[in-house]
């Protein structure tokens, strides 16, 4: 196996890379937060504008990212962004809770919401949900560490196909589904029985975020795209652009399936609209599209994901063993297979909700970091083959919409959000015992070189 610096690139194109952007932005989540907005703003109006707003911001950090990409690309992404804009330190953090808590976290819950969705198609399976998670999980990682061609292909066929799936449910419904037009009527809304509309809209704010959210982790494999420079700021601004385009058209159609007044929960909105679309097939289909979605965007993270443990190996501040890229496969399997037994493990446990839950606020909070190394790498080095179109300004507002939206999940989950911020510092130790090996072994291989 050999360091990822070593790995030759061009092995992901345009479209491959876009499709690692579209597959891991697009999970479940659209399927279950139309229903909780809907309800909560009770108007169509506000409901198109907020999913509008976000898509906006989305792509501004997407251009914002992409400078970054371009003024480094290689493997680590956000590691390597907070590295140059704040520190060793800071970029530690940041990799010891992706590889330990926040990676493994996300993988675990794809993967149970995936095997619920699989016991409606296959009935006989419950009781077993947690074995299909974890059978999951491995067949998805042994794809992504099969090679970063095959798994790049089969991730931008996959995708295609879900964004297909996506689109055409869109179009149906407005075409044969039992709609009505008069399910956006009034199309501002009345509002009556609604929760307050500051209220409202801070909880649209942080759902509509979610399920925008890891659209930058595409620049964590920024080492094996062709021409990542030119190519990785176009991929993330088409990856985030078509979610957006997406993300508003099945808004749009599950309002004109579903009436206002049912929009009482996740569940019932989506066997409500399934119905509405197909009869009694639709929640089967339903969940068919679910398991795809899940499967494409578990397989994007775990392509993704174990890039950043290559990158801090490289730095020496990971072990090495697990950060070595295999010379055929060119993918860090021992990394992707770390990623999977964590996952595992959690989804056992049971507990990888509560987790997650711990480090999302210190997680954004690390991205608006990301994002705002921009600002400092600038003062430094002006010259760059991509630039933000619209900086200062368009950086500023992603990062403060992502900073609203961590003291907005602070607020509400407070004892969360201090235990994670708690438990990001315990990695502080362990930057200072890699850092006291890597400043030991520097000198003998200074001097073996000699």
């Amino acid at each position: 196996m050999t360091p990822a610096a070593a790995a030759p690139r061009g092995a992901i194109g345009l479209w491959p890379a876009a499709s690692l952007v579209i597959g891991h932005t697009i999970g479940v989540g659209i399927f279950l937060t139309p229903a909780e907005i809907i309800g909560s703003l009770a108007s169509p109006a506000l409901t198109i504008a907020i999913w509008t707003l976000c898509g906006a911001l989305a792509l501004a950090g997407a251009l914002t990212f992409g400078e970054l990409a371009a003024r480094y690309p290689t493997a680590g992404g956000p590691y390597i962004y907070l590295r140059e804009g704040w520190g060793d330190r800071v970029a530690f953090l940041y990799g010891w809770q992706s590889a330990l808590i926040l990676d493994p976290g996300i993988t675990a819950a794809l993967a149970a919401g995936l095997s619920a969705y699989t016991v409606v198609l296959w009935p006989s399976a419950a009781g077993l949900e947690r074995w299909l998670g974890i059978a999951v999980i491995w067949i998805v990682a042994a794809i992504a560490m099969s090679g970063v061609r095959l798994s790049a292909r089969t991730l931008g066929a996959l995708t295609a196909v879900k964004v297909l799936v996506i689109a055409g449910v869109g179009v149906l419904a407005f075409t044969v589904g039992a709609g009505s037009r008069e399910h956006f009527i009034p199309f501002v809304g009345t509002r009556v029985g609604a929760p307050p509309l500051a209220e409202a809209l801070a909880g649209a704010l942080v759902g509509t975020f979610f399920s925008f959210g890891g659209f930058w982790e595409a620049s964590r494999i920024a080492g094996e795209i062709d021409r990542p420079e030119r190519s990785l700021p176009r991929a993330l601004a088409l990856g985030v652009s078509c979610v957006t385009a997406l993300y508003l058209l099945t808004t749009c159609a599950f309002m004109y399936l579903v009436p206002p007044g049912s929009m009482t929960g996740a569940s019932e909105f989506a066997r409500q609209a399934g119905e509405a679309l197909l009869g009694s097939r639709g929640p089967v289909v339903f969940a068919s599209i679910v398991v795809l979605s899940v499967t494409v965007s578990m397989l994007a993270l775990l392509v993704m994901g174990p890039r950043v443990y290559v990158a801090m190996a490289d730095d020496g501040v990971f072990p090495r063993a697990l950060g070595l890229v295999n010379p055929t496969t060119r993918t860090p399997v021992r990394a992707t297979a770390l990623t999977a037994v964590i996952a595992s493990a959690l989804v056992l446990l049971g507990s990888f909700q509560q987790i997650v839950a711990f480090f999302i606020c210190t997680s954004l909070g690390l991205i608006a970091l990301a994002a705002a190394a921009l600002f400092i790498v600038r003062r430094r080095v002006a010259a760059s083959t991509f630039r933000t179109p619209g900086y200062p300004l368009t950086s500023g507002l992603f990062v403060l919409l992502v900073g609203t939206v961590v003291v907005l999940v602070a607020v509400n989950r407070p004892w969360q959000a201090g235990a994670g911020f708690a438990l990001l510092l315990s990695g502080l130790p362990a930057h200072s015992l890699f850092t006291s090996r890597r400043t030991a072994a520097e000198p003998i291989s200074q001097g073996a070189s000699q």
